[in-house]
């Protein structure tokens, strides 16, 4: 009876699921439709932020806006005014990798990005599993895992293994805010520290559109930190591949999904 009641109780205190957790876009973005949700950026720095690899030079830098100019120079993004909500890595567009001061585990994820033209960054959840960020505007040729919204490959023996490519092309054209928005598990360890489940990504929209549903991701993808896996770790954007510009970034424990 005291296991059932204590049961009962966590049931309670669990997370209930809501229709924003389908899959589909509703309008404004989740952290302004439920609560739970927890800014990463403060709106005026760095603060909470550091770059990955010690010792790293480090021109990101918190700007109030981004200027993108598609015919003077539309491989570049340009910072307007410092102390912003906005951050950039750094005029040049490559810079050090940019971690969180703190660790996460199972989670929920929103934040907006923008690219320059031919641009290439990434989100890392837990620093070893990328969601792949690439200017993919109006590619004509198959999608591929390297492709924006891909879950992107392993790096053994120099080639890529696995990956996820996307469901659709759903990029916007360089120089427009876009989104991602994920739902992911961290991989499961047994009391010896041996893994009994791989990192997941359950579900992963871009700019409003389903591109990744159940993607199971056996270790850590090219480029990641070297790190061992493990329950928690940092979330990394990626700085030194080209200009990218990301705001709004917000996240929350990991809640059930609704099934369409």
């Amino acid at each position: 009876m005291r296991a059932l009641l204590l049961a009962l109780a966590l049931l309670a205190q669990a997370p209930a699921a809501s229709v924003i957790q389908d899959g589909d876009a509703h309008g404004d973005p989740p952290y302004l439709l439920e609560d739970g949700w927890e800014p990463l950026l403060d709106g005026s720095s760095l603060a909470g932020w550091r770059p990955c690899e010690a010792n790293a030079t480090n021109a990101w830098q918190a700007v109030r806006a981004i200027r993108y100019e598609r015919i003077l120079s539309p491989t570049r993004l340009a910072g307007r005014a410092t102390g912003g909500g906005v951050i950039m890595n750094g005029p040049a567009g490559k810079t050090a990798n940019l971690c969180t001061t703190r660790a996460f585990g199972d989670i929920e994820v929103y934040l907006e990005f923008m690219l320059a033209k031919g641009s290439n960054s990434g989100v890392y959840l837990q620093g070893l599993y990328e969601m792949q960020i690439l200017d993919s505007w109006g590619t004509t040729e198959p999608l591929t895992s390297s492709d924006l919204g891909g879950i992107y490959h392993q790096w053994i023996d120099n080639r890529g293994i696995g990956g996820s490519a996307p469901r659709v092309n759903a990029a916007r054209r360089p120089g427009e805010w876009q989104s991602y928005q994920a739902w992911f598990r961290a991989p499961r360890f047994d009391g010896a520290g041996n893994k009994t489940a791989p990192a997941r990504f359950l579900r992963v929209l871009l700019n409003g559109q389903l591109v990744q549903s159940d993607v199971d991701v056996d270790g850590p993808t090219r480029a990641a930190l070297d790190l061992p896996e493990a329950p928690t770790h940092t979330l990394m954007l990626q700085g030194d591949h080209g200009p990218v510009a990301f705001r709004n970034i917000h996240v929350r424990p990991l809640r059930p999904l609704v099934v369409r």
